[in-house]
């Protein structure tokens, strides 16, 4: 029986992975690198700044020192948020998507974006209030594919709902876009809803269930596949 739902965000809720490609590519050239758009999508898409610009740097033979990384995490994310300004950024069906999931389930969101970047994006919208909590790219160690940041959402969860016994990871359904989000979800002993906004069908293949997008995903028939 599913309890709670856990979102991720960019690619599953908004459509950002081009702006945050586009703001990646823009402060690597900067640098001299080259960031090609299928590199970007086949490989890159599901880590956080930090070990997106460690990745790179250490392929292209530069060192990632922290303070290296600190300079381009920040010059992205001022690229970032002069783009998502005054942006409709989500989905079709997606903001109505969430509120009828918060309607019946308590909700956290689970991202590997910045903060700031993932606050604002829910607050234009006026959705941040349906969420418990925000698990960003500050709050762990390891991105996904590791199950930290849901195994935080999971901490939050059972933080704030007093009532009743404990929501297990297994009651958890985790809303995804990339193959390693559903790694994560399942490394964390959550289902998981992927939705093939980002990456074809077939790369998502280790979820429980995938759907082409928000728009074509019925709660209804979802949740009644986790009662058989």
């Amino acid at each position: 029986m599913i309890r709670a739902i856990i979102f991720d965000l960019d690619g599953t809720l908004v459509d950002t992975e081009p702006l945050h490609f586009r703001c990646f590519r823009e402060v690597l050239a900067e640098e001299n690198i080259e960031l090609r758009e299928d590199d970007y999508y086949q490989r890159l898409i599901g880590y956080n700044d930090r070990e997106c610009f460690t990745v790179v740097l250490c392929e292209n033979r530069r060192e990632p020192r922290s303070e290296i990384v600190d300079r381009l995490i920040a010059q992205k994310n001022a690229r970032y948020m002069e783009l998502i300004h005054g942006e409709d950024l989500f989905y079709p069906a997606a903001q109505e998507f969430v509120r009828a999931c918060a309607a019946r389930f308590p909700l956290v969101l689970a991202t590997g974006t910045l903060r700031i970047e993932a606050e604002t994006i829910l607050r234009r919208a006026d959705l941040r209030s349906l969420f418990l909590a925000v698990v960003s790219a500050e709050d762990v160690e390891r991105s996904k594919p590791a199950p930290d940041a849901f195994m935080m959402a999971l901490r939050h969860l059972q933080s704030r709902i007093e009532s009743g016994p404990a929501i297990g990871a297994n009651q958890c359904l985790v809303i995804e876009d990339t193959a390693m989000g559903v790694e994560a979800a399942r490394a964390a002993g959550m289902k998981v809803l992927a939705i093939a906004h980002t990456s074809p069908a077939e790369a998502l293949s280790n979820a429980d269930l995938v759907r082409p997008s928000l728009s074509e995903t019925n709660l209804e028939e979802v949740l009644r596949s986790f009662e058989r």
